[in-house]
């Protein structure tokens, strides 16, 4: 299911033996548009301290109470390495955030959760000893591919020839945890309108300039299925999109991604 990604934000997350939080905001991977953690806000209980939750520690999710189930304790939870979400989320304070709840990495494979299109098809590797967590995590990059969402709202939207709008939002598939769709308002332009437009047509984001570029022309956006917050996102609405710009849908490519996947692992 495609879920707004305002959604998210003061969703309750509880964990095995009671309440963590609530949701503030979310780091996506700009190489692969993949939701990778959770910002929750502990509250009191924790002294207001911020802590990440994976997707991969995410039972289920009750959209109608606006919960979250993980499948962690608080305890865990308060033990987790910390980290400071106000400053870059490097790869190695991620490796060490996943060898301390024994999660595989999820970089590295060719699918977004590693061998796995979901963190649910993700199989965890036994926990590592001290030892074993520190030589992986010495061993990652200090590079960082993580960006909050917080941080890139309101930027730029730039089609191939000239400004179109602003980014405004995410729509994000609660199951495998991809960002299918950028929100873009054009109101700039088209006064009260919004588009929607796919992460695999954005040809360059300038992190410096707060500037997302997209590989469509103006008209071609300006003229494209209308959104709003209110619609569900069914999939004849997302065939109209994909046909008004003559691009072939995601699911299509999914598809043969898991097709050559199970040839490989049989």
């Amino acid at each position: 299911m495609l879920t707004n990604a305002t959604k998210l934000k003061g969703l309750s997350i509880q964990a095995k033996d009671g309440e963590l939080g609530t949701v503030e905001h979310f780091y996506f991977d700009d190489e692969t548009w993949g939701v990778r953690y959770l910002v929750v806000n502990t509250g009191g209980w924790l002294s207001g301290r911020d802590v990440l939750i994976s997707p991969l520690s995410i039972n289920h999710a009750d959209w109608p109470a606006k919960r979250l189930h993980l499948n962690l304790t608080k305890q865990q939870v308060k033990e987790s390495p910390g980290i400071e979400t106000h400053l870059p989320i490097s790869r190695r304070h991620e490796a060490e955030y996943m060898g301390y709840y024994g999660y595989p990495y999820y970089w590295g494979g060719a699918s977004l959760w590693g061998a796995s299109w979901s963190p649910a098809g993700l199989i965890t590797e036994p926990p590592l000893t001290a030892g074993e967590r520190l030589a992986r995590t010495r061993r990652e990059s200090i590079d960082s591919h993580l960006h909050s969402s917080a941080a890139v709202i309101g930027y730029d939207i730039e089609a191939q020839d000239g400004e179109i709008g602003h980014l405004d939002g995410f729509l994000v598939d609660d199951e495998s945890w991809a960002i299918r769709y950028l929100e873009i308002a054009t109101r700039n332009w088209w006064p009260g309108k919004k588009v929607l437009l796919s992460p695999g047509w954005i040809e360059q984001i300038s992190w410096q300039d707060s500037r997302v570029c997209a590989g469509l022309t103006r008209d071609a956006i300006r003229t494209c299925p209308e959104y709003t917050d209110s619609m569900p996102i069914d999939r004849e609405y997302e065939d109209r999109i994909f046909l008004h710009y003559g691009k072939p849908p995601y699911w299509l490519h999914d598809a043969s991604r898991k097709s050559a996947l199970a040839l490989i692992g049989a």
